[in-house]
């Protein structure tokens, strides 16, 4: 059964985003390809059709170093430049499921990176805020998702630890930087009702990724859902 779902999302996406013959279209709809075997294969169910097609549409060749473009649609973490990466396809498909946002949605992202995850996430809500500690990556960042016409995108230089307090409270929040603890900052600028997935554990020490969730009455409960890896949470905290 999880298998043949996994097969109608593929052929939803085929059709809602039917290939031109463009060289990076062919291999783009092979990494939605790849993300769904591994999902069929290792999880207990595959992303909504919003997840899939907006993994599908966004240009990731666009978001790493020129170098690696021929690289970009290999499911795998590629680096970008001062230590960090941007992340495998299928995480970036797993974190935006996770967080189960819609149309209207107002989502924090920690971690803007080249701008990748904001990208995806722009293509399902109303409304990202992304913070990049690191200035060159953000100022990269900001002028690339505006010229790929991300209006619904603002990107601050600042530490991520801290949040986007005037902009809160978000429906929802991604971290893609391994923290040590969920920072209380971002459990308070949560709405009730909220997600966040967020990645804890130490550099090259086991990780998880887990799903905090903010329940309407305030309470906190967090659910662990696979090891993974990604570069640390910096800043002064």
């Amino acid at each position: 059964m999880k298998r043949h779902f996994v097969l109608c999302m593929f052929l939803y996406f085929c059709c809602a985003f039917p290939s031109y013959g463009g060289e990076f279209d062919a291999k783009r709809h092979k990494m939605v390809e790849e993300i769904l075997a591994d999902i069929a294969a290792n999880r207990e169910s595959a992303p909504g059709p919003e997840v899939i097609a907006a993994v599908g549409k966004v240009e990731r060749h666009r978001f790493v170093p020129g170098w690696l473009t021929a690289f970009a649609y290999i499911n795998r973490p590629l680096p970008i430049g001062h230590g960090q990466t941007i992340s495998q396809p299928v995480i970036v498909a797993l974190m935006t499921d996770l967080i189960n946002v819609k149309a209207g949605d107002k989502v924090l992202e920690i971690g803007t990176g080249s701008g990748y995850q904001a990208a995806v996430l722009a293509e399902i809500v109303e409304s990202v805020y992304t913070l990049e500690i690191i200035e060159p990556l953000g100022k990269e960042a900001t002028e690339r998702l505006k010229s790929l016409g991300y209006d619904n995108v603002k990107v601050r230089v600042g530490d991520g630890y801290y949040g986007w307090p005037e902009a809160a409270p978000f429906d929802a929040i991604v971290v893609t930087a391994a923290a040590s603890h969920v920072p209380p900052p971002l459990i308070k600028q949560l709405k009730p009702g909220g997600r966040m997935v967020i990645p804890l554990g130490a550099h090259f020490m086991t990780q998880y990724l887990m799903l905090v969730e903010k329940h309407m009455d305030g309470s906190v409960t967090t659910r662990q859902i696979l090891p993974v890896g990604f570069v640390p949470l910096t800043g002064g905290h």
